[in-house]
């Protein structure tokens, strides 16, 4: 940094014609443009300015490190500006991470909003369920559905995460509609094999929280595939109802035991750091919450 700013002094210098005229442009003392021109000959091991009593003029190598002095401040300069406006209006690639269910499902129309708004901006959505490392795999956001874990991250709860126990109206039918969590012995079941409590399901009961061991027919570890098996008669599945809530609007599913809520969780927008917040993410989370929120749409089907 000293040697930048000296190289600035050193262009004031020569665009001012003087010592003095640098001086003043730069609310320096002379003593301390003099300084800095002497700085700058010493670390390039050559003499930049020929001095005399009247006027100076640039030696051969002076002008050289004259025009190329101009195009290092005005890079650094534009490398300020781009920063600063980063912080302003969003600009650049928005790198986001999410759960594929949930951003196959409800990422797509959200995106295409933030792009028709923010045009200086392009989305590339990373889908993968396992927990990734925002820092290490260079990304801007994460969208995660888990109970919250110390970290040095940001978290934004965006929206929750409700779970019902559901099935098809031929399934039930043909096999009953447990009213209690033990009645799920008698049932199969479809579990989501990436569930940090794989083979128990847990419930908040008229009497406290519940936790039963499920017989499971099949597990996965994508919640869209469990869905379409329930859909299509295999079992009862606990399901988040970002992915079954249209499906239990129009009657394909039906939801059982509503005495019985399975545990909630949250959905966060995760990031590295509030300081230096970037405008494209601040702007990208903002939306987020505006467009899910406490009440979002795939939570509208009913009691």
């Amino acid at each position: 940094m000293d040697r930048l700013t000296s190289m600035t002094v050193f262009a004031n210098v020569v665009g001012e014609g003087s010592f003095a005229g640098a001086a003043k442009r730069m609310r320096l003392s002379p003593a301390a443009v003099s300084k800095h021109v002497q700085m700058l000959e010493e670390w390039l091991g050559a003499r930049l300015l020929n001095r005399t009593t009247r006027r100076i003029s640039l030696t051969e190598l002076g002008a050289s490190v004259y025009e190329r002095s101009l195009r290092i401040i005005e890079d650094v300069e534009e490398v300020r500006t781009s920063a600063a406006e980063s912080k302003t209006r969003p600009t650049g690639s928005l790198r986001v991470s999410a759960p594929i269910s949930f951003g196959a499902m409800h990422l797509g129309r959200v995106v295409a909003e933030y792009l028709a708004v923010y045009p200086e901006v392009s989305v590339e959505l990373v889908l993968d369920d396992r927990v990734v490392d925002i820092v290490e795999e260079g990304l801007d956001v994460a969208v995660r559905i888990a109970p919250l874990t110390v970290s040095n991250l940001v978290a934004r709860r965006i929206a929750p995460s409700r779970e019902v126990v559901c099935a098809s109206r031929d399934y039930l039918d043909r096999r009953g509609r447990p009213t209690k969590p033990s009645d799920l012995h008698d049932h199969d079941c479809l579990d989501y094999a990436l569930r940090a409590s794989r083979g128990k399901w847990r419930f908040d009961g008229p009497r406290g929280q519940v936790a039963v061991k499920i017989t499971a027919r099949m597990t996965a570890t994508n919640g869209q595939l469990l869905r379409d098996a329930a859909l299509g008669g295999a079992g009862i599945v606990l399901c988040p109802t970002f992915l079954v809530g249209e499906a239990i609007r129009s009657g394909q599913l039906e939801t059982v035991m509503p005495q019985f809520k399975p545990v909630s969780r949250s959905i966060y927008a995760m990031y590295p750091s509030r300081r230096h917040l970037s405008a494209k993410v601040q702007s990208f989370v903002t939306l987020l919450a505006a467009h899910f929120g406490e009440n979002p749409p795939w939570d509208n089907f009913g009691p």
